[in-house]
């Protein structure tokens, strides 16, 4: 499935390469040394190896497919609506250790995303939380990023893991074919999944 960019409600697909194997490359021993020399029968031992490589190579050439997003995402996500202060996002990062929240609009549609960097870059007090004054009067809508990459459970994590490296962001939304919010795959889920859910083919 593939990866959607959405920019005020407008919807499009976003371009993203196809994944291919990677090919690397086999010399064989009769072209190492001198040319038109063949190798020599107490050589082989080396034939066997080469052979052996060979077909492992071979193998390595036809990679298991890559888990879906489902697989690694966080869900179930929390959101907030857009009409939430900062303080309120704040505070929720801080509790649940996020650093990426989904905003969606009163009908429950995602709108935008809204990281703490957003949040600290707009109202630097909210690093000490001692003067939350005037982030208890903005709300996320002001601040948002309303240009939207998502993904959906089945999309290659291959793509997701090559998007979020082309576009420099950490996290993307999961949403199912409605268009519904169902997870969030960040970072973080990615080195997770290597670390715990091995081998992953993520390269290419």
């Amino acid at each position: 499935m593939p990866i959607v960019l959405s920019v005020n409600g407008i919807v499009e697909t976003y371009p993203v390469k196809p994944v291919a194997p990677r090919h690397p490359r086999v010399e064989s021993v009769e072209t190492q040394g001198e040319p038109g020399q063949r190798p020599a029968s107490s050589d082989r031992s080396v034939l066997a190896a080469q052979t052996a490589y060979q077909q492992q190579t071979s193998q390595e050439q036809h990679p298991k497919p890559a888990r879906p997003a489902r697989d690694l995402m966080t869900t179930p996500v929390l959101s907030l609506p857009s009409d939430s202060t900062l303080t309120e996002a704040r505070t929720m990062m801080t509790s649940k250790s996020f650093r990426h929240i989904p905003v969606t609009s009163v009908h429950s549609t995602l709108v935008g995303m809204v990281s703490d960097r957003d949040l600290l870059h707009h109202v630097p007090e909210l690093i000490t939380m001692t003067n939350t004054r005037h982030a208890a009067q903005r709300r996320l809508a002001e601040i948002m990023t309303a240009r939207i990459i998502s993904a959906t459970p089945t999309t290659d994590v291959r793509e997701i893991a090559r998007v979020m490296l082309n576009e420099q962001i950490h996290a993307i939304p999961i949403l199912d074919i409605d268009r519904r919010l169902v997870g969030i795959l960040t970072t973080h889920d990615l080195l997770r999944g290597i670390a715990n859910h091995g081998p992953i083919e993520l390269w290419t």
